[in-house]
């Protein structure tokens, strides 16, 4: 019973790694996605930029800010 208890926990840690990385990729990919993203989680995507910018990634945050201000105007 144990190893159908790891099995199992190691199954969802699987799936919710993958599910982590096709996120990031959706967001790295797309700044409609981002700015959906922003509307319904912006949490998440607060986590993607600090993510980028610790891994010395800059300019994202600020880039997707004046695209959205400027589409508004």
């Amino acid at each position: 019973m144990s190893l159908r208890v790891v099995k199992g926990l190691l199954l969802l840690e699987t799936a919710g790694l993958l599910g982590a990385i096709l996120l990031y990729r959706a967001m790295d990919r797309s700044q409609d996605f981002r700015y959906t993203m922003q509307k319904r989680f912006p949490s998440i995507l607060e986590v993607y930029y600090k993510s980028n910018e610790w891994s010395g990634i800059h300019g994202i945050r600020e880039n997707d800010q004046m695209t959205w201000l400027s589409n508004k105007n």
